[in-house]
């Protein structure tokens, strides 16, 4: 008996082993990987002999919505917020898993977008999907974990910030926030604040930079610049000032808040989803190319803007938000 067209046309028709046929098959893998799909588990190098790991969880009406981007979009977006970890612990990626679930009537279409997206993304750094899992459920959810190798340098962690240390940032700040205002109003434009927000662009190879530039503490910024940069404070037991007027408040970020009554200045300090990075580093340390100072480490535990405490939200929090 066979499926009825429609059917065949949803993950119910290809059933489990033909979904994961379709992702994987014809699918190039990096030289990390020792083997791939198709067995119980991957294997995967670490010349290093240790391994950077890191996981998120993406879940359909809470990190996206079908209506706001496409599934390639969705895939991309998925596989960025992971690589963008293992580059804040200094680390190069080697392989990503994933997991997926959805309901069974899924169309196949949205299952090609999305994974089509992943590989995209993992190619543009030069790994691939090694493995994964995936089960029905009643929304749309992705898993992925993505690991890492040091090759020899120490992993930079958040505690490692001391005072007198430099904070820089690399990559775009405010421009996932102004983007999610845009779609929130309804609108679809201007595009690079709404693709900005569909799909991060993370500085990859600006984490390996730090490290080896001596960077003391590192953080990708995925809740918001402050949020981020107080688990840094946290962590090393230090406190920071951001300076306001050495971080970048794009033209095309001035003339969104202005269209729609926001300062585009909070978007920068407390707007996630960009997966910029931030950093902190010793006095004497050269900043590697693309990295700009935006602050200080000081000794207490505040986080301040311009030497005040700043008045109002840091950033995002799970189950403190609706």
């Amino acid at each position: 008996m066979h499926p009825e067209p429609a059917e065949r046309d949803t993950v119910a028709g290809l059933g489990e082993f033909g979904v994961i046929e379709r992702i994987t098959s014809g699918r190039p893998q990096s030289g990390s990987t020792l083997l791939g799909p198709g067995d119980d588990a991957a294997v995967v190098a670490a010349p290093d002999g240790r391994v950077v790991a890191s996981t998120d969880i993406l879940v359909e009406g809470v990190h996206f919505r079908l209506d706001w981007s496409n599934p390639r979009q969705v895939g991309r977006k998925a596989i960025a917020v992971n690589l963008a970890d293992v580059a804040a612990m200094g680390a190069a990626p080697t392989g990503l898993l994933m997991g997926l679930a959805c309901p069974a009537d899924t169309p196949t279409e949205v299952i090609d977008g999305l994974t089509s997206g992943m590989w995209e993304e993992a190619a543009s750094v030069g790994v691939g999907i090694v493995g994964g899992d995936m089960v029905t459920a009643q929304q749309i959810m992705i898993s992925v974990t993505a690991l890492g190798d040091l090759a020899g340098r120490r992993a930079v962690t958040r505690s490692g910030a001391r005072p007198g240390d430099v904070v820089a940032v690399c990559g775009r700040l405010g421009w996932a926030a102004a983007g999610l205002a845009v779609l929130g109003r309804g609108f679809r434009s201007p595009g690079a604040v709404v693709a900005a927000q569909r799909v991060p662009t993370p500085p990859y190879a600006a984490g390996p930079e730090a490290a080896d530039a001596g960077a003391s503490a590192m953080i990708d910024v995925s809740d918001g610049l402050l949020a981020d940069l107080g688990h840094i404070a946290e962590a090393s037991a230090v406190s920071i000032d951001v300076w306001s007027d050495r971080l970048e408040v794009h033209q095309r970020l001035v003339d969104v808040a202005s269209a729609l009554g926001a300062d585009p200045l909070h978007w920068v300090l407390t707007g996630g989803e960009d997966h910029a990075l931030a950093a902190t580093f010793p006095a004497e340390a050269v900043l590697p190319p693309e990295w700009r100072a935006v602050g200080t480490v000081g000794t207490g535990s505040l986080i301040t803007v311009d030497g005040r405490t700043y008045d109002g939200p840091s950033g995002w929090e799970h189950w403190r938000h609706p």
